[in-house]
């Protein structure tokens, strides 16, 4: 029976909630799977780093993490200088990589999930950053070492989108797509129709912990951007990096026009398209006008769609209704899952 030392960096909701979710899963892996796990290691930003090659005590870094304590206090050995540092440390078979994302660089997550793989770990990660920056190098290195590299979490979180198209449709060649990738400001919106205004839906958005204290990601429409990215780069084939999607986020969007939209039936959505033309292709992110014969006109909430347009299926659309810190962590065990079985 195979057993897997795990390395968990980043450890805020979502690696919480995948923390959690392992423990909750621990006795079905071994029935189903026949494979035991450990976590060798755990760091975060704000609340020190454990490693202990023999696994560390997951309720106890929970608490330790919620009671605003250190992680120090459990590790067995020296603190890392750094997140490459905690990597050649941990003693891990698997990396699970959720630090926070740089839209610009996708460092240092990029760097972290290198040296996993250089390590021969296989590298599993929630951050977008990497996998539009850095899809080829990393896909490459991790073939070189016979390990895997995977990041289904990045987009629509648990929801199976890159491992459709790699285990359920080969031969299938993405044409186009469309979707609301943004649960933010599709909340936003929403919130918006029933009367607040957009500083007040903004606000709503914080408090209950969807939005950041700087919510220009969302609104400003640059999550969008590079969920467009990664999946233009990894399913149409080609590169594309956050900034040349064509992109106007919702932050002009007025009570007045809201209003003007449901007196002609019509919704505000924040838009995603992708659309291949031979070898090019043609991104952006966009508040739309959305009828009721589309699909993206029910979508409520903190849900999201996106809509498959490929050669030999037509349409194909994915719907995930209100994910959550849970929904990304199941994403990140489904990949553990598909690369270790």
């Amino acid at each position: 029976m195979p057993h897997y030392k795990l390395a968990l960096q980043g450890f805020g909701n979502v690696g919480q909630a995948l923390a959690v979710l392992l423990m909750s899963k621990k006795a079905e892996l071994k029935s189903r799977y026949d494979i035991t796990f450990s976590v060798s290691a755990i760091s975060t930003g704000r609340h020190g780093a454990a490693l202990d090659p023999d696994g560390l005590d997951i309720n106890r870094a929970l608490e330790l993490v919620k009671n605003g304590g250190s992680l120090d206090q459990l590790s067995l050995l020296e603190p890392p200088a750094d997140g490459v540092d905690f990597i050649n440390r941990c003693n891990a078979d698997v990396l699970f990589e959720n630090t926070p994302v740089n839209y610009q660089t996708g460092q240092p997550a990029v760097d972290h999930l290198k040296q996993a793989l250089d390590n021969g770990m296989h590298a599993i990660t929630a951050n977008k950053g990497p996998v539009v920056h850095a899809y080829q190098q990393l896909t490459e290195l991790a073939n070189a070492k016979q390990r895997k590299f995977f990041f289904e979490s990045t987009v629509m979180d648990g929801a199976p989108i890159f491992s459709l198209f790699r285990t359920s449709l080969p031969g299938a060649n993405l044409r186009s797509f469309k979707g609301i990738l943004n649960s933010t400001t599709n909340l936003i919106l929403g919130l918006m129709e029933e009367g607040k205004s957009f500083k007040a839906a903004v606000a709503h958005a914080q408090e209950i912990g969807i939005a950041e204290t700087d919510p220009s990601g969302d609104v400003d429409g640059w999550d969008a951007a590079v969920k467009v990215a990664a999946l233009v780069t990894v399913l149409m084939g080609i590169p594309l990096k956050p900034t040349e999607v064509e992109r106007t986020g919702i932050r002009e969007i007025q009570a007045q026009d809201i209003q003007d939209a449901k007196d002609k039936g019509l919704r505000w959505k924040l838009v995603c398209n992708a659309v291949k033309e031979n070898n090019r292709v043609r991104a952006s992110v966009s508040p739309q006008m959305v009828s009721s014969d589309s699909p993206l006109y029910q979508v409520d909430g903190t849900t999201s769609i996106v809509q498959f347009e490929t050669d030999v299926l037509g349409s194909l659309s994915i719907i995930e209704s209100d994910p959550g810190p849970d929904t990304t962590a199941y994403g990140l065990l489904a990949d553990f899952l598909n690369a270790v079985t």
